[in-house]
């Protein structure tokens, strides 16, 4: 299959390993993988700030770039969830009829990494081996607008080597939240606390998730705390051929 990668300017800007890995693992189960260098953001960050019409050229361009795709795969929960829940509707207050048109085609076709590879692909093994202890965090965005379910467990329980433990109180939020963080910073830093400590009570080495955004948070709780577990995008796991941390 022709895949197309969307890997979200997060990755792009601040994890740019998570993309490599994406690609990676979608080569290694033989498909094509194309990355239009010209793409930007989803306009995620505009949008949830209350710059509606600021975030529209943003969409045009993914529309653009994408167009064209069999299919679309983001490494980002977070933002699949914005395209799932705004675009079309951003698109229909815009009169254009072609551009709502193209958004309308497109969207079936994008996919967030985990439930492209479960769902989509039918693919649970991806042929990764990753001897180390992990414990996986639904972000809320996969959780309550995605839907993913355990499309990323499924994936992980493939894993040669990996021993899978259960994240207390899994379903709360890591307390990023974009700018959440930043406008209730209080409120973020007791929610990471609770979360950080569900973290380090598992035993795990590694935690993992969709969204770099939520990981970034964790692991900047759990550094300040001296802890030695570790964050990774799960692209990075999926990808991993046993290299050791």
């Amino acid at each position: 299959m022709r895949i197309s990668l969307f890997v979200a300017c997060y990755n792009d800007t601040l994890f740019p390993e998570t993309g490599v890995a994406v690609t990676r693992v979608l080569e290694r189960l033989g498909h094509t993988v194309e990355f239009p260098l010209a793409q930007t953001c989803c306009g995620q960050m505009h949008y949830n700030t209350g710059y509606h019409r600021e975030a529209v050229p943003l969409v045009r361009r993914f529309v653009e770039m994408f167009r064209d795709a069999e299919v679309v795969c983001v490494p980002s929960a977070s933002c699949v969830a914005m395209m799932r829940e705004h675009y079309l509707m951003m698109a229909e207050a815009e009169n254009d009829s072609a551009f709502l048109a193209d958004v309308k085609s497109l969207l079936p076709r994008v996919f967030e990494f985990s439930e492209l590879l479960a769902n989509r692909l039918q693919t649970e093994d991806v042929g990764a081996t990753f001897a180390h202890s992990v414990t996986y965090h639904p972000s809320c965005h996969s959780l309550r607008m995605l839907h993913v379910g355990d499309a990323p467990v499924r994936l992980l329980r493939q894993v040669r080597g990996l021993t899978l433990l259960e994240l207390p109180k899994k379903e709360q939020c890591c307390g990023f939240g974009g700018t959440f963080a930043v406008k209730n910073a209080d409120v973020s830093v007791a929610m990471l606390a609770e979360k950080q400590g569900c973290v380090v009570e598992t035993g795990a080495e590694v935690v993992t998730a969709l969204d770099n955004s939520c990981l970034m948070q964790i692991y900047g709780g759990l550094h300040r705390a001296g802890s030695a577990v570790r964050t990774m995008h799960i692209a990075e796991i999926l990808a991993s051929e046993g290299a050791a941390l």
